[in-house]
């Protein structure tokens, strides 16, 4: 009995044993069964993060173009200077840029949904 669990211990068994097999099944059922009954603590950190509609794609010529969508925008307190909304929703993304020109997208009833932002490091 004590030879069996030296063995056991030092993983002396070959491969395609009964022994072998015994081990790797106890594993196995510990990495499957033992969350159900034992609390590891190991629970995922959650976060708070504001829901950011970017959309980003290249513009084909070495620098980027942003679509914001509008209610993106309005969750930053620079209202009215467009620009600074548009940094302040880019610069989480895409750090320092310089815009170069931007846009209005809008729905089939014209109101704006969305601007689109061209800009380049």
């Amino acid at each position: 009995m004590k030879r069996i669990l030296r063995n056991y211990i030092f993983w002396t068994y070959q491969r395609g044993s009964a022994h072998y097999d015994v081990m790797v099944t106890l594993i196995l059922l510990f990495i499957f069964v033992a969350p159900r009954f034992i609390d590891f603590h190991d629970r995922p950190i959650e976060r708070t993060l504001p829901p950011s509609q970017v959309l980003v794609k290249s513009d084909g010529h070495n620098g980027l173009m942003y679509q914001i969508d509008v209610t993106t925008l309005s969750s930053f307190k620079n209202a009215g200077d467009l620009k600074s909304e548009f940094l302040a929703a880019v610069g989480p993304i895409s750090g320092d840029v310089t815009i170069d020109r931007y846009e209005p997208v809008r729905a089939a009833d014209g109101k704006i949904i969305a601007y689109r932002v061209w800009a380049h490091r």
